[in-house]
């Protein structure tokens, strides 16, 4: 059973088939956010602070902190924001950036073991970032994409992400610590991506054996009600295979969907963590709460059954 090792300097967290669906907050990612990343740009991480804190009290499970801001001092920026985060909360995190600088300035400060994102299969991007890999001890995700772009073939992406694993393996570096991503397309626009994936997945975990991620938002691009999609698509990429996307923790649907999946999965014993977020609050005056009425409920059996004795 292929598990993939994660840590920070206190805590430490497993991928795997047998374990519960890794959560990768995304928030700490300055695309799409303008003031974010001009924030970020001028030394303010008040917001990174927020989004960290509040991924965190949402159930991540570890966090993507990716600096890509053009025109900015891009290893600078992560390397801070990494030790900004690190002192804020015990998650692993994601070191995310397509800069190799950035990724040696982001692993030169963490502490314990990280999750780098990404390398492709380009024999570029592997000969620069799988060295790194290596002398950091880290892991890495694996995009299933190479100098042709990206395939609309499943097999031309298994095919991808086999060659990263070998050539990984060149590098020394386990299969355990390869964690593929297979490339999520929009249903929208290609009616048979979410089939495809699935079919991908389990192959990535037969065949390969190994841990995946995704970019989970990608199914539903362009849909309506895309929080609907996002979470069917979660529940049956984890039945597939799947186990962890890069997701938003703030979206109470998809976190909901992971729980679900979790469960059904047989990932949480005696649905302790779907209790936890899904039972309903005890009346406000209550005396005791949940535990308190059943307790006078037994109670009154009790005193039932022994006057029948008697």
């Amino acid at each position: 059973m292929t598990r993939t090792v994660l840590s920070s300097a206190t805590r430490e967290i497993i991928i795997g088939f047998d374990q519960p669906f890794c959560v990768i907050g995304e928030r700490i990612n300055p695309t799409g956010r303008k003031l974010l990343a001009a924030e970020m740009k001028d030394g303010d991480y008040s917001r990174v602070e927020k989004d960290a804190l509040a991924q965190a009290a949402a159930g991540a499970t570890m966090l993507d902190v990716n600096a890509g801001i053009p025109l900015a001092d891009e290893p600078r920026i992560l390397a801070e924001s990494i030790q900004l985060v690190q002192s804020l909360t015990d998650l692993p995190l994601s070191i995310d950036s397509s800069i190799i600088e950035a990724l040696e300035a982001g692993l030169s400060v963490y502490q314990g073991k990280p999750l780098v994102n990404s390398v492709t299969g380009e024999d570029e991007s592997l000969e620069r970032v799988l060295p790194l890999i290596r002398k950091y001890g880290a892991a890495v995700v694996a995009i299933s994409n190479d100098e042709t772009g990206i395939s609309t073939d499943p097999d031309v992406r298994y095919a991808v992400a086999k060659k990263i694993v070998e050539r990984a393996q060149d590098h020394g570096i386990p299969v355990s610590d390869v964690v593929v991503d297979p490339l999520v397309m929009p249903v929208g626009a290609m009616n048979d991506a979410g089939k495809q994936v699935f079919a991908l997945l389990r192959r990535l975990r037969e065949e390969l054996k190994v841990n995946t991620t995704c970019g989970a938002s990608n199914i539903s691009f362009g849909l309506p009600n895309r929080r609907v999609m996002n979470g069917h698509f979660l529940s049956m990429a984890a039945a597939a295979g799947m186990t962890s996307a890069i997701m938003n923790p703030l979206h109470a649907e998809d976190m909901n969907a992971v729980r679900a999946a979790n469960v059904l999965l047989g990932h949480d014993p005696d649905c302790r963590v779907w209790l936890q977020a899904n039972r309903e609050p005890a009346p406000e005056g209550a005396e005791g709460g949940g535990e308190g009425r059943r307790g006078r409920g037994e109670r009154r059996r009790r005193r039932s059954s022994g006057s029948d004795a008697a």
